[in-house]
């Protein structure tokens, strides 16, 4: 029983593709158009806005082709995120992912 579940969990976990090496000079490149809402390398000030500096590479690249595909709705994600190949996605969610934010008390 334990087997069968550890092979589930191995077959499923093969299953999430990770993205392939990513062109960080393209990221940025793209990536310019989302700091109008998103903030200077990806920390919002805007409310309702989330920050993308630091969030991991795979979530990233998740939600941006779930806003492109129409699987996630938002009205100005949906929009911007159309246009975007797999390759402009990893590259972007690669540029955000390589930032590390740090905590502080107030």
């Amino acid at each position: 029983m334990k087997s069968a579940a550890l092979l589930t969990m191995i077959l499923s976990l093969a299953s999430i593709s990770l993205p392939a090496s990513a062109d960080m000079t393209a990221g940025e490149k793209a990536a310019q158009s989302c700091l109008m809402c998103h903030g200077e390398n990806g920390l919002s000030k805007m409310p309702g806005t989330p920050s993308l500096a630091g969030q991991p590479e795979i979530y990233l690249a998740s939600q941006l082709k779930q806003f492109r595909d129409g699987k996630r709705h938002n009205e100005v994600m949906n929009v911007i995120a159309k246009p975007l190949t797999d390759a402009d996605i990893d590259n972007i969610s690669a540029w955000f992912a390589q930032f590390e934010v740090e905590l502080k008390k107030k």
